[in-house]
């Protein structure tokens, strides 16, 4: 059931404008896929703080808060460093600077692969502090009873095959999967695996393109790629390699800005006004001019 309400805009300068918000659900995304097709692609974006959130959120369907801000944001050089800790508090950012979109969040390596019970507490507590409506996992077949576990208590999970970050060291680095037929035939087992186990997305990382359709094709829910196929379900990228924000991204990344260019232009000119004696006096920049005459 959807939820409708009010900005409280009393105490943020965030949320300026009250007005009435009804956010996505889990079974709106879910429904998306009808007759294994999606009219309407699934809009997604990772989002790690409040103010992003906010900017990402009206155009978005599903936000991410990923362990990827393991890299991006504290600079690590895996996700597998990325504790729980550190996820419940940007997921508990990003739920409140949103209001329409659904908000998933990573469960962070060594939290749920032990057992369902496990995956169990870590989720619960996750969607308890957070207030966000669902969680990821990475993993296939092997973690299909935990996926099934989880969602028979009434959490929603998002699957996640293919390339997966969090295994990075058993997979040797971070190329592109499915080129020989038992990778392909693996991965393949791995996606109908976790849909039939109750996941309502399903993210497909870094694999040709030919088994990204085939997956597409195969499961109920909806596929979201990246580094997939554009035949997906959907789409979902690093929000800060869509914004331009590094020099180096993964090949399949499409950027729609150059924002670290913009960004480092704008330091340079306030910099330059600083050394030039030209930045304005905070009493100038907002107190009333004195009327005319």
């Amino acid at each position: 059931m959807s939820t409708t309400f009010t900005l409280d805009t009393a105490t943020s300068r965030a949320h300026p404008v009250p007005e009435p918000v009804r956010r996505l659900t889990v079974p709106a995304i879910q429904a998306r896929k009808k007759g294994g097709v999606t009219a309407d692609p699934v809009v997604m974006l990772t989002a790690y703080t409040a103010r992003m959130a906010q900017l990402l959120d009206p155009h978005c369907d599903m936000l991410l808060v990923g362990d990827s801000l393991g890299q991006v944001i504290y600079g690590l050089d895996t996700t597998v460093r990325v504790t729980l800790d550190l996820m419940i508090a940007h997921g508990a950012a990003v739920v409140r600077g949103s209001y329409r979109s659904v908000v998933v969040v990573d469960l962070p390596f060594g939290t749920y692969e032990a057992s369902p019970e496990q995956a169990f507490e870590t989720a619960a507590r996750v969607l308890r502090e957070t207030g966000a409506a669902a969680v990821k996992m990475e993993g296939g077949e092997v973690l299909a009873p935990t996926i099934d576990f989880l969602v028979k208590r009434g959490i929603p999970v998002v699957g996640h095959v293919g390339l997966t970050p969090q295994a990075v060291n058993a997979l040797g680095g971070y190329g592109a999967r499915g080129r020989s037929g038992a990778e392909a035939a693996k991965i393949e087992g791995d996606a109908r695996a976790v849909a039939a186990a109750g996941a309502f997305a399903l993210v497909v990382e870094g694999v040709v393109e030919p088994v990204a359709r085939a997956i597409t094709a195969a499961v109920a829910c909806p596929t979201i790629g990246i580094g997939a196929s554009p035949d997906c379900d959907g789409q979902v990228l690093v929000v800060d390699d869509m914004l331009g924000m590094f020099e180096r991204v993964p090949r399949f990344v499409r950027r729609f800005d150059t924002l670290a260019d913009r960004i480092s232009a704008a330091a340079a000119t306030y910099a330059q006004a600083v050394r030039d004696r030209s930045f304005p006096a905070e009493a100038e920049l907002y107190l009333p001019k004195p009327p005319k005459g």
